[in-house]
């Protein structure tokens, strides 16, 4: 049995590349070792037999993002029962279109972002690239969202233009948003720097309880026909 060399020498020996080159193709998803995917170019390798994809290309891994139909029940940002644990390969939609191969490391070190009510259901980001994170948090209260509100009970008078300006919450005057009716028992919120809990506070401040709370989307990035549940990448070009 020979010694335990790298994974990306041997992968250089085969394809006859620099190291460099062949860490990008064991990273990329692009080797197998004994039948198995493996993305760790420092993964030791001896006698097992090691097969580089014919299709394999030199193209840098690009951070991933990945969005979330998240279901009632889960925690966003922080809880007891994290959403980003439905993130697997199993549960990615059947009609992600991104384009985006599917690679393990695509599973590690995921940041949630935009916090989104434990109770409420809808779009989720979670990210490994830092110039989404700085956008969803630095710029995150000037991003606008839209949910929809299914709610129960009769709107007090002028309930619906007390909704779009004239509320308080947490102590300070909310600023002004756009609220109509999707429905007889349903609201369409697009709302900007939206709290947690807010919602169901501004509803109950016109006289309604809150039945469902959905959120259809994020800046540009919408839901879309995503199952609960399942996830998909956020592709090359779309921006929130």
């Amino acid at each position: 049995m020979s010694d335990p060399v790298r994974l990306s020498r041997r992968v250089a020996d085969l394809a006859r590349c620099s190291r460099g080159e062949a860490e990008q193709y064991v990273k990329g998803g692009w080797v197998r070792v004994d039948g198995r995917v493996v993305e760790d170019p420092q993964h030791p390798v001896g006698g097992e037999a090691v097969e580089i994809d014919p299709a394999a290309r030199l193209e840098t891994v690009e951070p991933a993002t990945i969005l979330l139909h998240k279901p009632v029940g889960y925690d966003t940002i922080s809880g007891p029962e994290p959403a980003a644990r439905l993130v697997h390969p199993a549960t990615r939609w059947d009609a992600d279109g991104s384009g985006v191969r599917l690679l393990q490391r695509h599973f590690q070190r995921l940041t949630p972002l935009v916090p989104l009510d434990r109770d409420a259901s809808g779009l989720m980001v979670l990210t490994q690239d830092g110039r989404v994170w700085r956008r969803l948090t630095e710029d995150g209260d000037e991003i606008e969202q839209e949910f929809v509100v299914e709610v129960s009970g009769e709107i007090a008078p002028y309930g619906l233009h007390r909704l779009k300006h004239g509320l308080s919450y947490g102590g300070r005057t909310l600023p002004p948003c756009k609220v109509s009716w999707q429905n007889e028992i349903r609201l369409r919120f697009a709302i900007k720097g939206v709290q947690g809990g807010q919602l169901r506070d501004m509803c109950a401040q016109v006289g309604l309880g809150v039945v469902a709370i959905r959120r259809l989307r994020i800046g540009k990035v919408s839901l879309a026909k995503m199952p609960v549940g399942a996830w998909r990448y956020l592709p090359v070009g779309e921006r929130f």
